[in-house]
């Protein structure tokens, strides 16, 4: 059972970064106008933040970790971990974590690697660099998490479209004895593989002739097999059931009091499958922030996002218990409740 705590270390920062281009759903000429308002009244999402070609996932990363590391008056030969968690690297080879440790400047003593999540990779990345650091006794690290989806979204696809934004974070951990404690569940029903995919482009299904041919799914949704699929019903189903089910099972088994969590910030998927989960949580609304309307579905960044973009002035420097939770693409999830944790919340950085 994957139900863990990780102590003697504290988050000390986080900064995200998103591109300074914006694209309004209301704008688009892919669905009527009467269809995008009942999309936006679902799923929440306004407006998204658009990369442009030349940036990519690993650019506002390194981003959102130059200021991280300036702010918090870090030396970067203290920086002994980094990890990168996104679906949408540079190359398929090397690793991007590679890359961004030479970009920032870090030392080559800095243990890098990518790990490949999606919507709850922000929390495996936590449980991940807050192990390993409990584990070896490196003192500093950063956790750099991200996507741009629009990379990998059909232009003539309404399911997937409208609902996907770009953005890149960074997270700074430190050893810190006798102070943090991180509890996590975290889980994976690989059974449901299919329910969030691009199908081609990796060693199962490589790049051929076919792949780039646009093909009419129905009306409305035309893409190739390099573009992302997403089964909408499939995942609306796994967010409500299994999001208050993994936020149930840390509260019971660590018994944390539900009344003394100042915020519980979850995966911003879907404005109405997260207003049913805090529901079935029986959660108070001012407890609940949303960032999705500004930003969409940004993947592993919707977590960091939305304590940059909505919490900021409210937990800064502050002693706060933070539960946050992520289900997606895998199909996997994480929670981790975050105890009496005092993080500095930079302003949100454009590119």
């Amino acid at each position: 059972m994957a139900v863990f705590s990780i102590n003697d270390i504290v988050i000390k920062g986080i900064s995200c970064c998103v591109p300074k281009n914006k694209e309004r759903n209301i704008d688009l000429d892919i669905l009527t106008k009467e269809e995008i308002q009942k999309f936006i009244d679902v799923t929440g999402v306004e407006e998204r933040r658009i990369a442009s070609k030349e940036i990519c996932t690993s650019d506002l990363c390194c981003e959102s970790a130059e200021k991280l590391i300036k702010d918090l008056n870090w030396q970067k030969d203290e920086i002994e971990i980094l990890v990168f968690v996104s679906q949408t690297g540079d190359y398929i080879l090397p690793v991007s974590a590679a890359i961004l440790q030479d970009r920032l400047g870090l030392s080559t003593n800095c243990i890098a690697f990518d790990v490949p999540l999606g919507c709850s990779g922000y929390v495996y990345g936590m449980s991940i660099i807050a192990g390993m650091m409990k584990a070896t006794g490196l003192k500093k690290g950063l956790l750099l998490a991200g996507d741009t989806i629009s990379k990998i979204v059909s232009d003539k696809d309404k399911s997937t479209l409208p609902l996907f934004g770009d953005a890149g974070s960074a997270t700074a951990f430190e050893l810190n004895e006798n102070t943090g404690n991180f509890l996590f569940d975290l889980g994976t029903d690989g059974s449901g593989y299919k329910t969030i995919i691009v199908p081609d482009g990796g060693s199962r299904n490589r790049i051929n002739a076919d792949s780039l041919e646009i093909k009419i799914i129905e009306e409305g949704i035309s893409r190739n097999s390099c573009d992302l699929v997403l089964d909408g019903m499939d995942v609306f189903g796994f967010g409500i059931s299994q999001g208050p089910k993994t936020v149930n099972k840390l509260l019971e088994k660590y018994a944390i009091d539900k009344e003394k969590i100042d915020y519980f910030i979850f995966h911003q998927a879907n404005l109405m499958m997260n207003k049913m989960i805090a529901k079935k949580l029986k959660l108070p609304v001012e407890k609940v922030p949303y960032s999705l309307q500004h930003f969409g579905n940004t993947s592993s960044a919707t977590i960091p996002l939305t304590i940059v973009s909505e919490l900021k002035d409210k937990i800064e420097n502050k002693s706060s218990n933070l539960l946050m939770c992520g289900f997606g693409v895998g199909l996997s999830w994480g929670t981790v409740f975050v105890e009496n944790c005092k993080i500095e919340v930079l302003d949100l950085i454009e590119l």
